[in-house]
């Protein structure tokens, strides 16, 4: 099937809106147990998406692979994604474990981009879970990525986001050398932040 049909199909859009509503459930659940637990907000914003035809056609093509609904299917784990910003780093951790604890959720992959950053210096931290879409006559499990990150390392990665669709402009390699320091910078900060939480806390 040609994925621009695929894709407007009513059953595969509302088994991704079904996946991500559960997502976001889980998550605003975890976020008022821990803010129970340390009275404080956990999670600060919450937001997803479902990836465009030329997101994903993109994509596919960058993999060397046909533009499919198969290949979409087989070789793409974010066509839905929920991304949660918090203020610390163990936070983030903390969000991942309860959810990957959950015993209907399926984590079938993890990248931990906060301990090993890509090359542009980009940093979070993303599960990719199978959910579950309970419908009428069956259930099914569809692929969703959580992007867990905080909110120095979402405005960096807004940043970047930007630049890669300007990367030939010849400031562009400039631009992503200084945001790569920038990087380095926030990693630092986000270490302190945490580090300056533990010390209140303690008092």
């Amino acid at each position: 099937m040609e994925l621009k049909d695929y894709l407007q199909q009513e059953e595969f859009v509302v088994t991704c809106e079904c996946a991500i509503c559960l997502m976001e459930a889980k998550l605003q659940v975890i976020n008022a147990e821990l803010g129970i637990q340390y009275g404080r907000k956990v999670i600060h914003s919450c937001s997803s998406r479902i990836k465009s035809y030329d997101s994903i056609a993109a994509k596919l093509r960058n993999k060397g692979l046909a533009v499919t609904a198969e290949n979409m299917e087989h070789y793409l784990n974010d066509v839905a994604g929920v991304r949660a910003v918090c203020t610390y780093t163990d936070d983030l951790y903390q969000i991942a474990e309860m959810l990957c604890a959950q015993e209907e959720m399926r984590l079938i992959k993890q990248k931990d981009y906060i301990k090993s950053p890509k090359k542009s210096g980009y940093r979070s931290l993303h599960l990719i879970f199978e959910a579950p879409v309970f419908l009428r006559e069956n259930t099914r499990y569809a692929k969703v990525e959580v992007q867990l990150r905080t909110g120095a390392m979402d405005y960096w990665a807004g940043l970047d986001y930007q630049l890669q669709y300007k990367k030939e402009h010849r400031e562009a390699k400039n631009i992503g050398r200084e945001l790569k320091q920038y990087a380095a910078a926030i990693e630092q900060i986000d270490s302190k932040v945490l580090e300056l939480r533990k010390r209140i806390e303690a008092i």
